[in-house]
């Protein structure tokens, strides 16, 4: 059973008053074509909004291990890169790692999950561009929060929240310090949006590109 997730109660409200606003105009008007045409969009625009807000319960893969990452998000893996990672901070810059990109359609659930149990040691917002979310400079060049844990056995991972060309706010609740589980919700992106993961090279890919994958039940990898 889906519920309308409580990070985007906010923009169903709006939207359920804009519907209204829009009845009321279409009520008014006496053209009868333009009294249906005013209805039925009013209908599809709230039919959206309480779909793209959807929160299902998931249920975390009965096999799983400490060392295995979640995926954060639903959606489908667009880029799998094993590069040197280029920023210090969190994972030292420099080190052999994977970058597991997963691109969030508007029809995706964009409720985001913890990828795995530890505590949060890095957390950044940076201000960026809004390029579409499927060009893999959005990585770099969005507006996103970059995310660091440590997970239960001291192994390290980054994921990032990345803004599309549509989405235009980042939800995120972690801060630095806090302790996390696996699966649980952290936050969302509202719109076409991409999450990115980043675990070192010697972790074992159980995804490839083109999957699709949802949050908190599909294992991305094993560190």
């Amino acid at each position: 059973m889906s519920v309308i997730t409580k990070y985007g109660r906010d923009v169903v409200i709006k939207m359920l008053l804009l519907t209204l606003i829009i009845d009321a105009i279409a009520y008014l008007i006496n053209l009868d074509i333009l009294k249906i045409i005013l209805f039925a969009f009013s209908l599809l625009l709230f039919i959206f909004t309480m779909y793209f807000f959807r929160d299902p319960e998931r249920k975390l893969p009965d096999n799983l291990k400490t060392d295995d990452v979640l995926s954060p998000a639903d959606g489908k893996v667009v880029l799998i890169e094993n590069m040197e990672n280029p920023d210090g901070g969190f994972i030292e810059k420099g080190e052999s790692v994977f970058k597991v990109c997963i691109f969030l359609s508007p029809l995706n659930v964009h409720v985001n999950r913890i990828p795995v149990t530890g505590e949060v040691g890095y957390y950044e917002y940076i201000k960026g561009e809004y390029l579409v979310a499927f060009n893999h400079k959005s990585s770099d060049k969005n507006e996103r929060t970059v995310i660091g844990i440590t997970s239960e056995n001291g192994k390290k991972i980054i994921f990032k929240q990345i803004a599309g060309f549509v989405a235009r706010r980042i939800v995120c609740t972690l801060k630095v310090g806090n302790n996390v589980f696996a699966g649980k919700r952290f936050g969302m992106i509202k719109f076409g949006s991409r999450c990115d993961l980043i675990f070192s090279s010697n972790a074992k890919l159980n995804v490839k590109v083109g999957d699709k994958v949802k949050a908190g039940e599909t294992i991305i990898a094993e560190l």
